[in-house]
């Protein structure tokens, strides 16, 4: 085998769970992280010369990631333009049960009224465990250009949160496992 076909396996059994994990959590069906997944590593096997070495290549394989997911949400778009009636149908059949808390909906609605921006970082930190120089490498900015807008997306959120009228405390809080926020 090549050194490039060494490499690829590497990386793909280093990443393919996390990677596999974070389109299953921003995707709408299994079938669709399925296809995030299958193609991000499509690109990554096509791009294997510009895989960075050591510990930087998981996080280019999830900006790798993160911009094939764009493009998936791009076609969405346009798919669902042209067949809103089919998209209401499914998820009739396949949106949430009832029987979640109504607190929970109501965090998650607020969640979905912040811009795309703050949701990705409060995601890579709260989802993806990433921590703040992980998330500045994987999206191309300075540690503090993170720091801020990190911060900024909480105070967006909590004031969210805030106006959905849910009130949270230091035990509800969420911390990724071995991760300090």
């Amino acid at each position: 085998m090549s050194a490039d076909t060494h490499r690829f396996e590497a990386v793909y059994k280093a990443t393919y769970d996390q990677i596999t994990a974070y389109a299953g959590r921003r995707c709408d069906s299994p079938q669709d992280a399925a296809d995030v997944v299958a193609e991000t590593f499509t690109v990554v096997w096509r791009r294997i010369d510009e895989l960075p070495p050591g510990a930087e290549a998981r996080l280019w394989v999830y900006g790798v990631a993160r911009n094939v997911l764009a493009d998936h949400r791009r076609g969405a778009l346009r798919r669902r333009a042209r067949h809103r009636d089919l998209d209401a149908e499914m998820a009739d059949l396949y949106g949430d049960p009832a029987d979640h808390s109504v607190e929970r909906s109501a965090i998650a609605q607020a969640f979905r009224t912040l811009p795309d921006d703050d949701r990705e970082l409060l995601a890579l930190v709260a989802w993806e465990g990433l921590d703040r120089a992980e998330i500045a490498t994987m999206l191309g900015l300075s540690r503090n250009a993170v720091r801020i807008r990190l911060h900024r997306a909480r105070r967006r959120f909590s004031r969210a949160l805030d106006e959905a009228d849910v009130r949270c405390t230091l035990t509800d809080t969420v911390v990724p496992v071995g991760r300090s926020l």
